[in-house]
């Protein structure tokens, strides 16, 4: 079959006496076979390299400056937003601007892939299940490159995403530079060490005499209250049958032991004591410690002990700690890959 005056998948052929049967780069972009018949399933003079506005420069100028207005929109909203993070911030002024952001984005991108890239559907051959020889592998590389090389000839477009894009993306920086400090080591440590005093929540520095019998109360390191990752929980067995374990001689004071509250499935405070049975429960998951055993869990997903403090008295008779937690406290997210 000869075309004349029209573009062919291979290129703009218009001249008389061009035949697409002997193009090779015209079959194999098909699926077609070089020498084998064009199949009845694939329509003749299929273009998928054309785009909407391709004869009309006018209109295709037109939609670049849509586009352009478009991130314009975008990259303004974007320095909105730092302006009201820099003023104090204002969460219906801030959402209202990400929204503005985000659809002149998304709508720019969308104008250009309608009206500037070739966007045609083709039907091709379903071909053979054979392994592709080099030459089909090579005009599916050009089929891609049908596709990229549009898009690297609209360099006002390309420069314009670019400034968009770092503009919008120094400002999505304040609004993480507000979710705080970064951790650093932070999880890692505790304000626990040798000679430090166990105080309640008021700061009051605690005596043996102070808990009594199956009592347990939340203690803090002192002065350092408000140090998380610290807290811990006091608890009187008075006559269990505690397990000292191998390592933990001497950490209790007669029934007396302290364990990290944290919990080391997901981090939740363990708060609930069962005085019958000396296990501690954790609220949010339901993992089950036994403190007779060393806040061994017993049920639940947590699959770690709760770190266990080791307790001394000073000469004032006030209950310390005699060194620091000597495992990684929380759960090992915190401190494990």
């Amino acid at each position: 079959m000869t075309t004349t005056d029209r573009p062919t998948a291979s290129g703009d052929h218009s001249y008389a006496g061009y035949d697409e049967d002997d193009d090779p780069k015209v079959k194999l972009h098909y699926g077609i076979d070089p020498h084998d018949p064009w199949p009845d399933d694939v329509p003749r003079g299929q273009d998928d390299s054309r785009w909407r506005f391709q004869d009309n420069p006018r209109l295709a100028r037109r939609a670049e400056l849509k586009i352009a207005f478009c991130w314009t929109l975008t990259m303004l909203s974007g320095i909105a937003l730092a302006i009201v993070y820099c003023v104090g911030g204002q969460p219906q002024v801030e959402g209202t601007m990400l929204f503005v952001g985000f659809v002149g984005l998304g709508v720019g991108l969308i104008l250009w892939a309608r009206d500037l890239l070739p966007g045609t559907e083709v039907t091709a051959s379903r071909g053979t299940h054979n392994i592709s020889d080099a030459a089909k592998r090579e005009a599916a590389v050009e089929a891609f490159n049908r596709t990229v090389d549009p898009i690297a000839r609209r360099p006002f477009l390309l420069r314009m995403l670019g400034l968009v894009g770092g503009v919008f993306g120094v400002a999505a920086l304040f609004p993480i530079a507000s979710l705080g400090d970064r951790p650093h080591r932070t999880l890692y440590k505790t304000a626990w060490g040798p000679g430090v005093r166990l105080v309640d929540q008021d700061n009051n520095p605690l005596k043996p005499a102070d808990i009594a019998v199956n009592g347990i109360l939340t203690v803090f390191p002192e002065n350092n209250i408000e140090s998380p990752q610290s807290s811990t929980v006091l608890i009187n067995l008075g006559d269990a049958p505690f397990d000292v374990r191998p390592g933990t001689v001497g950490w209790n004071i007669g029934g007396l032991v302290a364990f990290s509250k944290i919990c080391t499935h997901a981090g939740c405070p363990v708060g609930l004591y069962n005085a019958q049975t000396h296990q501690l429960v954790c609220p949010c998951h339901q993992s089950t410690f036994d403190v007779l055993k060393g806040c061994n869990p017993v049920f639940g997903p947590a699959s770690r002990s709760l770190p266990q403090l080791p307790l001394a008295v000073n000469n004032a008779g006030y209950l310390i700690s005699s060194e620091g937690y000597q495992q990684p406290v929380g759960p090992g997210f915190w401190n494990r890959a």
